[in-house]
């Protein structure tokens, strides 16, 4: 340990010096040499307690680094649109900034039980498929409770509203206990990449998530990298060269997965409010107001309660679960539900108050959306009559709870401004973080309008939420609101759509609608399918007997297509540069810039396998329309694979690259 922790670590540095050599402390903790091995403390945090880390995981920067990459990476969904940071944004406290909302039990909107969630992912099979959902149908599910802040999680033993993280982390493959206590973090990291409402489709396997994070390039959706990420990412690793440097070798696991994401939630400590810097004995750190509020934080109320007898300092959280009567305990039984007790109806995990004033709603169902309801609910929780069904077993600290307005307005004050971390409220680091693709409109599939009806007198819908990035072989188009039975194709221009439709250049390959009317086409986007920057405007054209002129239309897409934050894969040197040297397509088309036997091995193999069906085959070996012109000429695959192609491949194999 350095002098200056040892000082600051034994209190000896005060004031504005001290916060100053906690943060030299921290940084000295981020930037240890490669191998480093941290079992202890890791930062000197004023009047925070020493950051517990569990022997078996302990700190290392090539730990932390790959788990801020994992933690802001949206391909670890299987929508490409959701990562862990999605939900924990610091600029608002660490929890979600958008408001979604659930229908409760009763399932209707905009009654009493109606819960302010977070929106996941668009229900998918196991297939990810599309598939309608019985509440949210087509749209991005919502969560069931709010989404707390990661910021200060560390302290906590047990994670999750109702605490159902616990301290022993077991391996999500085997259940075999990888961590015999302190882990609550790991054991909360690993569930949301598995849930099928934030992160994933139905029935999802953890060999999907790990086996994309093998082949996508790492934070490739993400604009705007952090200095730090940046620089890891300057040489192009793969994920499993990150995962070889933080643990030892490119073997990518749920629990590695795990591992890594809370070992960059352990450095996401906020200690530099100006309560801390005022503890730390800087005098004008808070205003006059916010001491009052401090003071009366402590002191007010009856019985010996008070606000911190739950939202204890310098945590701001006991970390204990209460009923405080918010909700009937029928809609959400809280902690109950994990330990089958009676005693714990209704019973929610106690938030910390640090960085609370950035929060955009409060509470676990999320039903406050400012800090000024949240005290009038305090104030006037003693007054609510004892019979009423909301106050079956609340916590009989809610009957001494007795705060005046003028007292409760400085106790405001103190709570939304005193603690909160300038750091955070700027995401500076170690609260910074990337732009993500679903915070850029601009590269974002928009409706353009238009749409014929079909049957049923039901336009079409076509659902563009994938990211149409180069290089995403995941890329997806749904379509709902289509006759069963009926045959549909996805048309595809380069020119913008007259009065509501497009002229088609090329249409993907047919597919059958089933009978619930809903269908996905898999569309993998690769540079020998488009071009770099190109724009295209995609729509639906379905057989309906019903609609004018036999084919119900949906409305058009614009599509951009982005490169990666990386840039772009190799552009084919022609039309016959399909796969890798070894004639890996990977499973779709991906060019390497060099035409050999890999790229014959490649086409002959999808060219007959095309015939089957198979989704991947058509990809690889359509790369041109019937006449032979392909994409590098200035036009594109058909959706068919055929002579043309044929004709186009040894065309392509037979002539020098950029010729």
């Amino acid at each position: 340990m350095t002098n200056v922790q040892e000082r600051a670590s034994a209190g000896v540095i005060s004031g504005s010096a001290a916060a100053r050599s906690r943060r030299t402390a921290r940084i000295f903790a981020l930037t240890l040499c490669v191998g480093t091995v941290l079992t202890g403390a890791v930062f000197v945090t004023g009047a925070l307690p020493t950051v517990p880390v569990p022997p078996g995981n302990p700190i290392t920067e090539q730990k932390r680094i790959l788990g801020k990459i994992l933690f802001w990476d949206e391909q670890m969904s299987t929508s490409g649109t959701v990562s862990c940071g999605t939900c924990h944004m610091p600029a608002n406290g660490g929890t979600d900034p958008r408001i979604a909302r659930h229908p409760g039990d009763d399932r209707a909107l905009n009654t009493p039980d109606d819960i302010l969630g977070s929106p996941g992912t668009i229900r998918s099979d196991a297939n990810n498929d599309y598939l309608r959902d019985a509440i949210f149908a087509l749209n991005p599910q919502i969560t069931e409770r709010s989404a707390n802040s990661m910021i200060n999680a560390a302290y906590a033993p047990l994670l999750f509203w109702d605490g159902r993280a616990s301290g022993t982390f077991r391996d999500p493959l085997t259940n075999e206990v990888v961590l015999t206590s302190g882990a609550a973090l790991e054991s909360q990291a690993a569930a949301p990449p598995a849930s099928s409402v934030e992160m994933a489709h139905d029935a999802i396997q953890w060999s999907t998530v790990t086996g994309k994070l093998e082949r996508v390039t790492p934070l490739a959706l993400a604009t705007a990298l952090p200095g730090d990420v940046a620089s890891r990412l300057a040489s192009r690793p793969s994920y499993g060269e990150l995962f070889r440097d933080a643990f030892g070798d490119e073997a990518i696991t749920p629990a590695r997965i795990a591992m890594a994401i809370a070992t960059y939630q352990r450095t996401l400590i906020s200690d530099q409010s100006p309560w801390d810097r005022f503890m730390a004995g800087e005098t004008t750190a808070m205003t006059a107001n916010q001491i009052a509020g401090w003071n009366a934080f402590q002191t007010v109320g009856q019985g010996g309660t008070q606000c911190n007898t739950c939202h204890t300092a310098p945590l701001f959280t006991d970390n204990s679960f209460r009923n405080i009567g918010v909700r009937p305990n029928a809609e959400d039984n809280g902690r109950q539900g994990v330990t089958g007790l009676a005693s714990d109806a209704g019973r929610f995990k106690v938030p910390s108050l640090r960085n609370v004033g950035l929060k955009a709603t409060f509470m676990h169902n999320g039903q406050f959306n400012a800090l000024n309801q949240v005290m009038g609910f305090y104030g006037g929780a003693a007054g609510v009559p004892p019979n009423a069904p909301i106050r079956v077993n609340r916590d009989p600290l809610m009957n001494q709870i007795a705060l005046p307005p003028q007292v409760g307005a400085q106790v405001q004050d103190f709570i939304a401004n005193a603690l909160r971390d300038p750091r955070v409220a700027a995401q500076t680091f170690p609260f910074d973080r990337p732009t993500l693709f679903t915070n850029r409109p601009a590269d974002q599939a928009t409706n353009q309008g238009g749409g014929v009806a079909g049957t049923g007198g039901t336009v079409p819908r076509l659902i563009a939420q994938s990211p149409p990035m180069i290089g995403n072989v995941d890329y997806r188009i749904g379509l709902d609101g289509a006759r069963a039975g009926a045959s549909a194709r996805l048309g595809v221009s380069t020119l913008p759509p007259v009065a509501g439709r497009i002229v088609p250049q090329r249409f993907l390959p047919t597919i059958i609608v089933p009978a619930s009317g809903t269908a996905t086409l898999d569309w993998p986007i690769t540079t020998a399918q488009v071009t770099p920057g190109q724009v295209l405007f995609v729509q639906w054209f379905v057989a309906d007997p019903v609609a004018a002129g036999g084919q119900a239309l949906s409305a058009v897409f614009r599509v951009p297509l982005f490169c990666p934050s990386s840039g772009c894969p190799t552009s084919p040197c022609s039309a016959a540069d399909i796969a890798s040297t070894d004639g890996d397509t990977t499973p779709f088309p991906q060019p390497d810039g060099v035409v050999d036997n890999g790229d014959f091995t490649a086409f002959f193999g999808a060219f007959f396998d095309a015939g089957a069906g198979d989704l991947s085959s058509i990809f690889a070996a359509d790369i041109a329309n019937t006449d032979g012109a392909t994409r590098i000429e200035g036009f594109g695959p058909d959706g068919v694979v055929d002579n043309g192609d044929f004709s186009a491949f040894f065309a392509g194999f037979f002539t020098p690259c950029g010729v």
